[in-house]
C-alpha cells in the first residue's frame, strides 16, 4: 500500500530571507525544493504540499498600495491577494516538479487547488488583530486608512505603522473532498497555500470571505488528520528542533514524545513567532492519529534519518 504524506513548507522556501523576491529566484528556489521531495516520492509517499505566503502576500500588498497612490487602481482585499498568491506559487511549485518527475522519468500529474479554509466568525482573534500584513504607512495615511477602511493599524517598533489582521483557528478545509479524490488517485496535490483563504460558512451554506490570514502550520495539521496521513512533516530552516536555541546548554532532539513536546512547550521552549506554532500543529496531528511528525529542513529528506521526530 501506498503511504500518505503531508509535507508543509515554511514561508520561506520560495523567497529566502536575504533575497529580493525576483521571479527567476523563485524559480530556482522552486526547483530546489521539489528536488528535495522528488526523494520522498522515490520512497513511495503521494505528497500533499502545502506553503506558507507571508513574503509574496507582502510583496502583493506592496503592489496593491503603489498603485493605488499612483494610479488610483483600486487596492484588492485581502482574500483575493492570498488567492493570488496561492495560484502563483502553487503554478510554480507545480511546474518544478512537473519538471523534476519528468527528468526522473517519474509519470505523475500534479495540480494546485485554490483553497477556502472555514473559520468560526466567533473566533477569539477577530476581537483581537495581532497579525502583521503588508507595508509600513506613515502617521496620516494611517489614519487615512482607518478612516476610509476600518482597518486594526498599530505603531511597530519605531519603524511606522502597520496594519494588524486577525488570525482565526482552522476549521475546515471546504475543498478537502477534491483534495482526498486527488490524492487517491496518486496525484500529488498543491493545497491551503498561506493557510488557504478565510472564509465562513453561513447556515445557508454561504460564503463568506473575511479579511485575516491563517497560519500556515495549522491548516496543514488539519488536512493531515483529515486525510489521515502517515506521517506529517514540517519543513523549516533547522535540521531538527533544539531546546535552549542558541544558549550555551542548547540541545538538539532526535526524538520526543507528545507530552515531551507539550512540556517544553509549557516551559516556552518554543517561540510564538516561529517553532511554537509548528509543535502545537504536531501535537494536535499526533495525539488524533497516533501517527509520527517529523520536523527538519528540506535538505535532510534524502537521508535515512532526519530530523526530530514527534510520537506518540
Amino acid at each position: 500500500m501506498r503511504k500518505k504524506a503531508v509535507i508543509a513548507l515554511g514561508g520561506n522556501s520560495i523567497i529566502r530571507s536575504n533575497e529580493k523576491g525576483t521571479i527567476e529566484e523563485q524559480e530556482t528556489n522552486s526547483d530546489i525544493t521539489c528536488k528535495y521531495l522528488i526523494e520522498l516520492i522515490k520512497k513511495g509517499y503521494d505528497l500533499v504540499i502545502t506553503h506558507g505566503n507571508g513574503p509574496q502576500v507582502g510583496n502583493i500588498l506592496l503592489r496593491n498600495e503603489a498603485a493605488n497612490q499612483l494610479w488610483d487602481i483600486p487596492v484588492m482585499p485581502l482574500d483575493i491577494d492570498v488567492a493570488d498568491s496561492e495560484g502563483g506559487m502553487g503554478y510554480m511549485l507545480q511546474r518544478s516538479m512537473c519538471n523534476m518527475l519528468n527528468r526522473e522519468g517519474i509519470k505523475k500529474n500534479v495540480v494546485t487547488v485554490v483553497s477556502q479554509m472555514v473559520v468560526s466568525k466567533e473566533d477569539p482573534a477577530f476581537k483581537n488583530p495581532t497579525k502583521p500584513v503588508g507595508p509600513f504607512y506613515d502617521k496620516d495615511r494611517s489614519d487615512q486608512l482607518k478612516n476610509e477602511k476600518g482597518w486594526s493599524i498599530v505603531e511597530d517598533s519605531g519603524r511606522g505603522y502597520r496594519r494588524v489582521v486577525p488570525s482565526p483557528y482552522p476549521v475546515e478545509l471546504v475543498e478537502m473532498q477534491v483534495v482526498k479524490d486527488l490524492i487517491e488517485k496518486e496525484n500529488i496535490v498543491i493545497a491551503a497555500g498561506g493557510g488557504g483563504v478565510p472564509v465562513c460558512r453561513h447556515e445557508d451554506g454561504y460564503l463568506e470571505a473575511l479579511e485575516a490570514v491563517i497560519d500556515k502550520d495549522f491548516a496543514s495539521s488539519l488536512i493531515a488528520r483529515e486525510l489521515n496521513a502517515d506521517v506529517f512533516m514540517i519543513l523549516t530552516g533547522v535540521p531538527k528542533v533544539a531546546i535552549n536555541f542558541n544558549k550555551e546548554n542548547e540541545k538538539w532532539l532526535d526524538e520526543i514524545t507528545v507530552e515531551e513536546a507539550q512540556r517544553y512547550l509549557d516551559e516556552n521552549q518554543f517561540p510564538a513567532g516561529s517553532m511554537g506554532p509548528k509543535i502545537k500543529a504536531a501535537i494536535e496531528f499526533v495525539k488524533q492519529t497516533g501517527r509520527e511528525v517529523i520536523i527538519t529542513s528540506q535538505e535532510e529528506l534524502g537521508k535515512d534519518e532526519y530530523g526530530t521526530k514527534i510520537v506518540p
